[in-house]
């Protein structure tokens, strides 16, 4: 062990509001349940950040504490170190809730209805298994199902958390969820353009005109948008679910169709 990182009680703060705390490298791996030795290999491999360095003393805080007990989870599910680098490193250049969300809008109520869910690395590992990439996790976070959060993630709905966990757990792999996930979201991207040129063209013209050119918004703008939205997020909804379900239909039916002509053995 260096002679800068002799064991030494964490950083003790006064009363009052919490501070982050620090604590020097034997001090850390104590709490995290590793060696120094090892605390030291994983630095060495990149798999924790630096430590802030005061002198010759290195401090090192809950966020190197929180990135530790997150490699020890990943390790006890089966990744190796080598897996785990490369999420790590998906993670740290993944978007945070700030920017896939964007700065919101007072005069626009949410459209959305979903229920993000917080997640930890290890709460990942556990809905997906081995189907934890970083090649997945990558996806997931340009596709913006996934967000991250300080040491853990967001994913933006609790629906489609359940359903792509469902879908995995019947045999489809992560990967082909995602891409048509994907898909999926290019789609409504397109119907969600359709019923905005609706409601731009035919009943919010007026306002969004005086918006578009700088002008301040009337005294009654802000409850007209909220109205529409109110009154046209069940209507829409309504129309993409039933359309959807009819096509599903019809290509459910011709697909078992094909199926049975295809199949159908020869009369002799």
């Amino acid at each position: 062990m260096a002679a800068n990182e002799n064991p030494q009680d964490a950083r003790t703060e006064p009363a009052g509001p919490r501070s982050p705390r620090e604590f020097r490298m034997a001090d850390l791996a104590r709490e995290a349940g590793i060696t120094v030795r090892t605390l030291r290999f994983y630095r060495e491999r990149k798999l924790i950040p630096p430590p802030r360095r005061e002198g010759r003393i290195a401090w090192y805080n809950e966020h190197h504490l929180a990135r530790l007990r997150t490699i020890g989870g990943l390790l006890e599910r089966g990744h190796t170190l080598g897996g785990i680098a490369e999420l790590l490193a998906a993670f740290d250049t993944g978007r945070d809730m700030g920017q896939l969300l964007g700065l919101e809008n007072p005069l626009v109520p949410s459209w959305s209805e979903e229920t993000p869910v917080r997640l930890t690395p290890e709460d990942l590992a556990d809905h997906f298994s081995k189907d934890i990439t970083a090649e997945n996790l990558s996806a997931s976070l340009d596709i913006g199902y996934l967000a991250v959060d300080g040491d853990a993630f967001v994913h933006t709905s609790r629906r489609l958390l359940d359903a792509s966990t469902e879908l995995v757990n019947r045999g489809i792999p992560l990967a082909a969820v995602l891409e048509a996930g994907r898909q999926v979201r290019a789609h409504a991207d397109a119907l969600a353009d359709l019923f905005t040129d609706l409601i731009r063209t035919h009943l919010l013209s007026d306002v969004l005109s005086r918006l578009s050119s700088c002008e301040d918004a009337g005294p009654g703008d802000a409850g007209r948008i909220s109205e529409t939205i109110e009154q046209l997020r069940p209507l829409t909804k309504g129309v993409v679910e039933a359309e959807l379900s009819m096509a599903m239909d019809r290509r459910v039916r011709a697909e078992v169709a094909k199926w049975l002509h295809t199949e159908r053995p020869e009369e002799s």
